[in-house]
């Protein structure tokens, strides 16, 4: 019937475009953010892994601290150098003042 065709061809143009809307608005931005917290999750057992099969093999503490410093980026691991050297030089001025 061809008096049906205009209405419903409304319908299913408006449907499409709701459906590109709350895909583009709302679907998209999910899947990105799940996509990035399953990396990091991932990447966070891969250490806890690595750090559990090292202790097990009886490496040394200070290799181990190594090797898991290998999976962060360049700044992470500059900064937790610096924080490490913080830290050894607080407990320095502390057992100085004793």
């Amino acid at each position: 019937d061809p008096s049906t065709v205009g209405p419903n061809m409304a319908v299913a143009i408006i449907t499409t475009f709701y459906g590109s809307l709350i895909a583009n608005v709302f679907c998209n931005p999910v899947a990105k953010k799940l996509k990035i917290r399953s990396s990091e999750e991932i990447l966070v057992k891969e250490v806890m892994l690595e750090g559990i099969l090292s202790i097990q093999a009886g490496e040394n503490p200070r290799i181990i601290e190594e090797k898991l410093k290998a999976f962060l980026s360049p700044q992470l691991r500059e900064n937790v150098t610096k924080e490490k050297n913080e830290v050894a030089e607080g407990d320095v001025r502390v057992g100085s003042s004793l």
